[in-house]
């Protein structure tokens, strides 16, 4: 790249009138933290300048990827949050790991994205939220559906009452296959006490679609699940592969969820979707379309469903809300809600009982 090529490109512009590009840093830099650094790699006025993995082959690959930013590289995250060049902190570690990081950047005075979900227990997360309340740095949790446009604009017709009362929410989280048993993260995506099991690793992005639907949070939650197929695969697993929960809202809103790792191959009904009932008709949110209940009624489409780059909005958000004061899509009420949420389902289930909001004990 000449300089005058340089000079063109955002950092290359911050440069020339005189100002410091905001330093970034990505802790964990797997699978998900690469894809995540490759979208603040686009940001201007950003610069990646710190790694960390404890994985060297990992750190390698992503240093090779922001080489154009010459970040310094630490197997220590501890050391990356007390580099100084570092503004923002990216933590996209184990699920165990997200609280004591986390707490650790905000304390030092860093932003903080941090990838769903916030926390695996109700005591961790509700340390965070005690630390995270008293920084004046940018808390935003990698919920990025809180990003869709076509969401927020759905939720916003349901708001105005197109379906009238909203009574029930249907949802779900399907696939055809378990996780690879042999990939990069099996080491702590199996133990449900590293990933806080399927329910809080994965499906707390649904579930706080649902939360965000609703308009309020759940008060009740019961269900039943396990490894219903892949028992002891890989062994010494320790998460489900399929579940099934109901859940009541403080608004009265009543939710079915479920969640399977075994959906067949060409079967009907796969993948994800939420469909919300009211009493004026129902909403099938992912297609964006509204269908009424009166008879000879026609659908009405409610917003585009063209692919979103939800990482890309999400990210910019972040960046946004940290230079301009812009509004945090996820910020850290968000997280604990969603986090909770899916907590409470699963100890539902662990416990084969019915667990309620208040025995989360947190506060928000």
């Amino acid at each position: 790249m000449t300089r005058r090529e340089l000079m063109m490109t955002p950092l290359g512009a911050l440069a020339m009138q005189g100002q410091q590009a905001l330093g970034a840093a990505m802790i964990g830099v797997g699978n998900r933290g690469a894809h995540v650094m490759r979208s603040v790699l686009e940001q201007p006025g950003v610069k990646v300048v710190a790694l960390c993995d404890i994985k060297a082959d990992r750190l390698d690959k992503a240093a090779s990827v922001a080489a154009r930013d010459n970040p310094k590289t630490y197997k220590d995250w501890r050391d990356v949050i007390a580099d100084p060049n570092v503004q923002a902190v990216h933590i996209s570690t184990p699920c165990d790991l997200h609280v004591e990081m986390a707490i650790a950047a905000l304390k030092a005075g860093k932003h903080v994205y941090c990838e769903k979900p916030v926390g695996i227990t109700p005591e961790s997360i509700g340390e965070l939220l005690k630390v995270a309340k008293a920084s004046n740095k940018v808390f935003t949790v990698g919920q990025q559906m809180r990003s869709s446009k076509k969401i927020a604009t759905v939720v916003q017709r349901i708001r105005e009452g197109i379906c009238g009362k909203v009574v029930m929410i249907k949802a779900q989280r399907h696939t055809n296959d378990d996780l690879p048993h042999d990939s990069s993260s099996s080491d702590w995506f199996f133990d449900a006490k590293r990933s806080g099991d399927v329910l809080v690793e994965m499906a707390v992005h649904n579930l706080d679609a649902c939360n965000w639907i609703a308009g309020s949070h759940p008060v009740l939650a019961a269900g039943f699940g396990g490894a219903l197929i892949w028992a002891n695969e890989p062994p010494g697993r320790t998460n489900m592969d399929g579940y099934c929960l109901n859940y009541e809202y403080a608004n009265g809103v009543k939710m079915s969820f479920t969640q399977v790792f075994f959906h067949a191959r060409g079967m009907a009904g796969n993948g994800q979707y939420f469909y919300v009932y009211g009493t004026k008709g129902s909403v099938d949110v992912d297609q964006a379309t509204f269908y009424p209940l009166a008879k000879d009624a026609k659908p009405e489409k409610l917003a585009e469903t063209g692919r979103e780059p939800l990482d890309m909005e999400h990210v910019t958000a972040f960046y946004n809300a940290i230079t301009k004061g812009t509004p945090n899509p996820a910020p850290i009420s968000v997280g604990v809600t969603g986090a909770l949420t899916a907590i409470m389902g699963r100890e539902a289930i662990y416990k084969k009982k019915m667990m309620t909001w208040s025995e989360m004990g947190v506060t928000l």
